[in-house]
């Protein structure tokens, strides 16, 4: 599809903060759902205003814990995209939900305010790894989280934490065909990483746990890719993999380097605003965001140009997340420059010689190996 343009919608807060979360996430007693959906409202009509004439392709509720959202405030801000923006009748409109925050009627709910695809945060099917991940559920509760997603929405996708402590190959297989069993159409895969600024930084460097190795993280993700092939569900991305046909349009948005506006606390977003690309960001703090949103129109910091430098890296890091790559014609639309002049090729040559990389008439693409050694191949690039 071209022309995307998404929403990503941010909603701050979650019932308890876990351990390995480097996300804008925040615990809070006390919410005034009004005056969070009037925040929104504001912010999402003086977005539209700046992005006049775009047409959303898809809506994202991040967070944080969307899944404790009202749903009348799900409907709210998706009817003000509607009513601000054009909005496209095909538009995939994704809430995220943890499975301690999923119940049946509430679902429904969701669906009748719009929503029609959900991404669940399973993060493991064994209980003692979900204990260590801080998650709040049970694999049994996860299990029933998605039989109910399955049974409500005709689209869902959860995500799964990998190359856990003490985790085997072995194990770790057997744990994903078993969640094979439960998908429909889409997982997302994450090798698990120690974040600067969290728990898990702290307690990884004083020694209370271990995470796998150089060569058995590799292990594990190369036993990932083999059993996700084998189900018809190959990664379209680094860490996402799809039935073709159901890789998520709101996340191509981002690494198809298009537009998106971020509404809410911390959130993020690339738009063109009179011709130049600009990065915007709202501020991070939940109270701050929601006085400045409800006094001014929107939370957001001053926008930042990004020159043609930049944005050339951006479309090039992105892109090349994707098992489809990064179009050259994208990278010259970009940078301003043919695409070998911001490429040399005999460092292209000498990363397809090494299996790294594919080169054809239109796109620059990484092979499987590439995908699993991404940072170095990007390094050596530019």
């Amino acid at each position: 599809m071209d022309n995307l343009f998404g929403v990503y919608v941010h909603w701050p807060f979650c019932k308890s903060k876990c351990p390995y979360c480097d996300f804008n996430s925040h615990v809070s007693n006390s919410i005034d759902h009004g005056a969070w959906r009037e925040a929104f409202k504001k912010e999402i009509a003086y977005t539209a205003q700046l992005t006049k004439g775009r047409v959303v392709t898809s809506i994202f509720f991040g967070g944080g814990t969307p899944s404790l959202m009202e749903p009348e405030t799900v409907q709210l801000i998706i009817d003000e995209i509607a009513a601000c923006w054009a909005l496209d009748p095909k538009a995939e409109i994704t809430l995220e939900a943890n499975p301690t925050s999923i119940e049946a009627q509430k679902f429904y709910d969701f669906k009748a305010a719009g929503i029609n695809r959900v991404s669940i945060g399973v993060q493991s099917l064994n209980n003692a790894d979900l204990q260590f991940l801080g998650r709040e559920h049970s694999a049994d509760e996860a299990i029933k989280s998605l039989r109910i997603a399955d049974k409500i929405f005709d689209r869902f996708s959860f995500d799964l934490i990998y190359a856990r402590p003490n985790q085997e190959v072995k194990v770790w297989a057997q744990e994903l065909k078993t969640a094979l069993s439960y998908a429909k159409g889409h997982l997302s895969l994450y090798q698990l990483t120690i974040e600067q600024g969290t728990p898990f930084y702290i307690q990884h460097g004083r020694g209370d746990f271990k995470i796998p190795e150089q060569d058995l993280a590799a292990d594990l993700y190369e036993a990932t890719q083999e059993i996700m092939s084998g189900s018809s569900m190959p990664a379209y991305e680094v860490s996402n993999h799809a039935i073709a046909g159901q890789e998520s349009l709101h996340n191509l948005t981002y690494w198809r380097y298009a537009d998106y506006a971020g509404i809410g606390p911390g959130a993020h977003g690339r738009l063109t605003i009179d011709g130049a690309k600009r990065a915007t960001r709202t501020h991070r703090a939940p109270d701050i965001w929601l006085q400045r949103a409800m006094a001014d129109g929107h939370g957001y910091h001053p926008y930042e140009d990004v020159d043609a430098q930049g944005r050339f890296l951006e479309c090039l890091m992105m892109g090349m997340r994707l098992k489809e790559g990064v179009a050259l014609s994208k990278i010259e639309e970009e940078s301003g420059q043919k695409w070998d002049a911001v490429l040399l090729r005999d460092k292209i040559r000498s990363l397809r010689d090494e299996g790294l990389i594919l080169l054809d008439d239109t796109h620059l693409k990484p092979t499987i190996e590439g995908m699993q050694r991404l940072n170095g191949v990007l390094s050596y690039l530019v």
